[in-house]
């Protein structure tokens, strides 16, 4: 068993994606998305960060249980609902289904999203260091926290990641830990959406409830 953790910057319900049922990291993390080391019942750990004012606290964990290719996941009728809609709601916004290939041209299609610049033009930073993931990842077994994210209990500490890139523990000597980890998750929390993403506060409206307490 691995497990993966990083630093996250902002929070808008667009990677991870925690909506509709299914936990996607479709964009961003693609050292992890492509990781080598990266297998089916891994974890996932994205922690807050100074800038978001969450430092130590946990603003999600999942149990990565799926694969799939940008193409794949595209053409997946359960995850129409995760394609974006500029004009929808701010779930619908943030829908993080957004890549597949042009089948005449071969080329990676960017469609208009929330790493799109203004007008549907593709921003090619964004664009590189998602297409370069390769893949998404999916979780029914996940804890997201958003703007409810729990401070880690010091017990915990060796989950802490001071650097916004991943760290990972491989299978031999730390399996115990993550288990142990994984244990307290389950023990305190139910699967699923606990809180709104973080920077949703941005847009002044209200909360969304979107969870169950």
């Amino acid at each position: 068993m691995n497990c993966f953790r990083y630093k996250i910057e902002h929070d808008f319900g667009f990677a991870p994606n925690p909506f509709h049922g299914t936990l996607s990291l479709a964009t961003c993390k693609g050292d992890i998305r492509k990781n080598k080391n990266l297998q089916l019942g891994d974890w996932i750990v994205g922690l807050g960060s100074k800038s978001m004012g969450n430092l130590h606290h946990i603003v999600f964990a999942m149990k990565v249980e799926e694969k799939l290719t940008f193409d794949q996941y595209w053409n997946d009728a359960r995850f129409l609902c995760k394609k974006p809609n500029l004009n929808g709601s701010l779930i619908e916004i943030y829908g993080d289904n957004v890549y597949h290939t042009d089948e005449s041209t071969g080329k990676v299609i960017q469609e208009n999203c929330a790493h799109s610049k203004d007008n549907g033009i593709v921003d090619e930073g964004h664009y590189k260091r998602d297409v370069e993931g390769q893949y998404v990842l999916l979780s029914k077994t996940f804890y997201y926290f958003g703007d409810h994210a729990p401070l880690i209990p010091e017990e915990f500490s060796y989950i802490l990641n001071d650097s916004r890139n991943l760290k990972f523990w491989d299978l031999y000597g730390e399996s115990q830990k993550i288990q142990k980890f994984v244990d307290w998750l389950a023990s305190n929390y139910k699967y699923g959406i606990h809180g709104d993403p973080c920077n949703w506060k941005e847009y002044n409206l209200p909360k969304m409830d979107i969870y169950e307490e």
